[in-house]
């Protein structure tokens, strides 16, 4: 987990000045699809490390890995993340981030790789697995950053992944 953990860490350093090139009203336009603007989803992805700060510590607390989920279009609509100033969210974003990176590397690995039967990651997962399939804590955590990766680069440009 190590490396992942330095390629997450590596992933959102990087990623930073990028995001702070891209211009205010750059940042608010939705895309001709009617799909989320920049700010939106980096708002998302705040959203996002929010529900994961909350999994990967309730994670090493239970013996289940089963989690509220939430309605991430409302989440993003009720937030106005477009009202926001561009460099706050992407310095939100990348302060949350780089913590969640510090929970991951600090739980115990034992704790982390333990196999849980009772999941609900077929329904909260960003590449949902089979319910019937024992899971770990380390793999939501890389599904987040997955999860983290795919909408970077749809506001960087190189990928329109969902």
């Amino acid at each position: 987990m190590k490396d992942a953990v330095e390629d997450f860490r590596r992933t959102v350093l990087e990623a930073v000045p990028r995001l702070l090139e891209i211009k205010e009203a750059e940042a608010a336009r939705r895309t001709p699809e009617g799909k989320w603007s920049a700010k939106e989803t980096l708002g998302h992805l705040i959203d996002s490390a929010s529900n994961n700060h909350q999994r990967f510590v309730r994670g090493q607390l239970r013996e289940d890995l089963v989690f509220d989920g939430y309605e991430q279009e409302e989440w993003v609509r009720l937030q106005d993340y477009n009202a926001e100033p561009w460099p706050l969210l992407v310095r939100l974003w990348e302060s949350y981030n780089l913590h969640l990176a510090h929970v991951m590397e600090r739980t115990p690995d034992e704790v982390r790789l333990a196999r849980r039967a009772r999941h609900n990651f077929q329904q909260i997962g960003w590449e949902p697995v089979s319910e019937h399939e024992p899971q770990t804590l380390e793999h939501l955590m890389r599904d987040y950053v997955g999860h983290l990766k795919s909408h970077l680069r749809q506001v960087l440009g190189g990928g329109d992944d969902d």
